[in-house]
């Protein structure tokens, strides 16, 4: 089985990338989604990150009983200060990459020859790069990234240029990528660069 890392900043289509990649037969694993997962009420991280950032990240589900995380919220919190994030990472991070491993240990099993895909924005940041065999980094014109980001449910402009600029520089990032897709253009020059990478990547040896 290979290993691929899937990365880039917000609003760059690391989403379409991903898709792609899974209409082509790789097992594409959303890091984010699984963040949703450990931080709900019954989640590994939910306790821990309650206990160090307090009750004002919580936020009424609608049952009268639990209570979720706001998950706006916590980002808007930690955003704001490097320290807080750090804290935030440490917690969520090793639970997140548990279910990762049990999922591509799943997928090995059915598919030794497969290729499995971790897709997430922070891979390099934290080092989970390390634990895969190819880097694929998506990224756009930075314009374009808050142009797109815009376009989300309650966005505010302010706050996605403050997570950008907390981002590592996509110059940096390119330094540990085995494959760059730009994906300042159209949906279609988007899918036919993955397209490629896919290519790619089955020529190697797994």
């Amino acid at each position: 089985m290979l290993k691929v890392g899937l990365t880039g900043g917000i609003a760059c289509g690391k989403s379409l990338v991903g898709e792609a990649l899974a209409s082509y037969g790789c097992f594409v694993i959303q890091a984010d989604r699984l963040g949703h997962e450990v931080l709900a009420p019954a989640g590994e991280a939910y306790a821990d990150v309650i206990g160090e950032f307090g009750g004002e990240i919580l936020a009424a589900n609608g049952s009268g009983d639990s209570r979720d995380i706001d998950r706006r919220r916590l980002a808007a919190l930690v955003f704001a200060d490097a320290g807080k994030l750090a804290r935030l990472n440490a917690i969520v991070h090793p639970a997140v990459i548990r279910r990762e491993e049990a999922l591509m240990a799943e997928f090995l099993a059915r598919q030794p020859h497969g290729i499995a895909v971790v897709e997430a924005a922070i891979l390099i940041e934290t080092g989970s790069y390390r634990r895969l065999d190819k880097l694929i980094l998506v990224f756009c014109a930075q314009e374009r990234q808050i142009e797109r980001a815009m376009r989300r449910e309650g966005a505010v402009e302010a706050d996605i240029r403050a997570r950008i600029a907390h981002q590592m520089p996509v110059e940096e990032k390119r330094k540990y990528a085995d494959f760059v897709i730009d994906t300042s253009g159209t949906k279609e020059d988007t899918v036919r660069q993955a397209r490629i990478v896919y290519e790619e990547l089955r020529r190697m040896e797994i």
